[in-house]
């Protein structure tokens, strides 16, 4: 097969999919919402906490599954920097460095908790069974900074550098979409879902919290 002949069913091959991709979302009844968010005063529009919160009637968050979410401390930084996680879920706290760290969040967080400190391969988990914010902070090491937001939603996704996100899955109805960050002030807007069909958003945030 020429290389004229293998571009040509490539080419075949990635529409079939995406017409695949597109039926099957009218099929399961569900839909998703694009966008982007734009952060004034920041470096870049990346670690932003996009959500839904259900209005009239839309489907609220199912019981979260027991699997666990990971908050890994790796070149003295948490990893990720921000982690939205459904409430009840647990989280593993591994220490992937070669020093000892000390996990803890302060007094104001909607879950405290400290780890005590512990040296590098192991691995302590915490369950979050209060949504809100959940700081994070090492007494070893002042510099690093986490963030946990605890949700009582399954339908959340976090921006790139550019403000991107996606959430997919969504079950037609109308939502309060949220944007948080840990630095700017918190925006909110309706939107409505449908079956089968993408939803586009853009958000700014400005002000500092």
């Amino acid at each position: 097969m020429n290389s004229k002949t293998t571009q040509i069913v490539f080419g075949i091959l990635v529409f079939a999919g995406m017409n695949w991709a597109a039926t099957l979302a009218g099929v399961d009844g569900t839909g998703q919402i694009t966008g982007t968010v734009k952060v004034r005063g920041v470096r870049n529009s990346a670690n932003v906490i996009v959500y839904l919160e259900g209005r009239d009637g839309a489907a609220r968050a199912p019981a979260p599954d027991s699997h666990h979410q990971l908050m890994d401390q790796k070149d003295l930084t948490f990893e990720p920097h921000v982690l939205p996680v459904v409430k009840g879920s647990a989280i593993d706290f591994p220490n992937s460095d070669k020093v000892r760290h000390n996990v803890y969040s302060p007094a104001e967080s909607a879950h405290q908790f400290n780890l005590g400190t512990y040296p590098a391969g192991v691995v302590k988990t915490v369950e979050f069974a209060k949504s809100g914010v959940v700081p994070l902070l090492c007494n070893v090491h002042s510099d690093m900074t986490g963030f946990i937001l605890v949700l009582d939603t399954p339908y959340f996704a976090t921006t790139d550098k550019y403000g991107r996100f996606a959430i997919a899955g969504v079950p037609p109805g109308k939502y309060l979409l949220h944007a948080w960050h840990e630095k700017v002030k918190s925006a909110e807007q309706e939107v409505t879902v449908e079956a089968g069909k993408p939803t586009t958003v853009q958000i700014e945030l400005a002000g500092k919290k």
